[in-house]
């Protein structure tokens, strides 16, 4: 077994991290990944790092630390604009698994079908990333660059995700698509994001998981939902030209012809339940 670090800071997590070590936090996909084998690599683990927890308002957005857990996120105070976000993780494995596994695990694990990626790219979040040298901030979308690869580069430490505050009043949803109802990988998912003026779309950001390497927003569908009416009729502007971003797969839980028809639903059902 490789050697086991448990900082009590960041400054310390970032010390460690000069060297080639994985990081862990909650755990929830780091141990499924290694059952039945011995642990080799070394090990910090950043989940005793109080500065890196919890969820606060900015005068410019909110601030989610990188190890505040789904529960944490589910149960928080937010506004409607974070109901898609809270909503995806009440879809995060069953509660065991979201009292244990955090925000940021669920991007650096960097998973077509990670629930959390298509809402945090609806709310246009950032990622906060630290190493000694200092901490840069980087745009989701640049952030999850392939099929378990992120924009990460040695000894740096993502520490936390920012939300901007939308400048009209925003509604947000999530769905999700899977062969039961709960303890399921993705087959297809959708988040969005809607503001809204004078009963107007006024912006518009949507995001589709588990269809492409990476989830990916659909700039079409948001540029046809703009200044429309803010109503059940928005699902009638959802077109197949609108998710030409996507590249869905054959795999074991869907063909590709069946997830592209069946975002098309999740987007429609997705809207229509947005408008009043």
């Amino acid at each position: 077994m490789g050697d086991y670090l448990r900082p009590r800071d960041l400054d310390e997590a970032l010390k460690a991290l000069t060297r080639p070590c994985m990081v862990l936090a909650g755990g929830t996909d780091f141990y499924p990944a290694r059952v039945g084998r011995l642990v080799t690599e070394d090990i910090v683990d950043i989940a005793g790092i109080s500065a890196l927890r919890g969820i606060s308002d900015t005068p410019n957005g909110w601030r989610l630390g990188a190890t505040t857990t789904w529960s944490e996120l589910v149960e928080a105070d937010l506004p409607p604009l974070f109901n898609g976000l809270q909503q995806a993780g009440r879809e995060v494995g069953g509660r065991q698994i979201q009292n244990a596994g955090t925000l940021v695990g669920n991007l650096c694990n960097a998973s077509p079908a990670a629930d959390g990626v298509p809402a945090l790219l609806a709310l246009d979040a950032e990622v906060e990333i630290a190493s000694l040298a200092g901490r840069r901030r980087l745009a989701l979308a640049a952030f999850v660059t392939g099929v378990r690869k992120t924009a990460l580069h040695p000894g740096e430490l993502v520490t936390a995700i920012y939300v901007p505050r939308p400048r009209h009043a925003a509604h947000a949803g999530f769905l999700k698509l899977g062969a039961r109802r709960y303890l399921v990988i993705s087959i297809a998912m959708a988040s969005a994001v809607l503001e809204v003026a004078d009963g107007k779309v006024a912006a518009a950001r949507i995001a589709v998981g588990a269809c492409s390497p990476v989830a990916r927003r659909l700039p079409a569908l948001e540029a046809a939902l703009m200044d429309r009416p803010f109503d059940k009729s928005l699902s009638e502007h959802v077109e197949a030209t609108h998710i030409a971003p996507l590249s869905p797969i054959d795999d074991v839980r869907g063909s590709a012809a069946y997830r592209s028809e069946a975002v098309l639903t999740l987007l429609r059902r997705l809207l229509s339940g947005l408008a009043p």
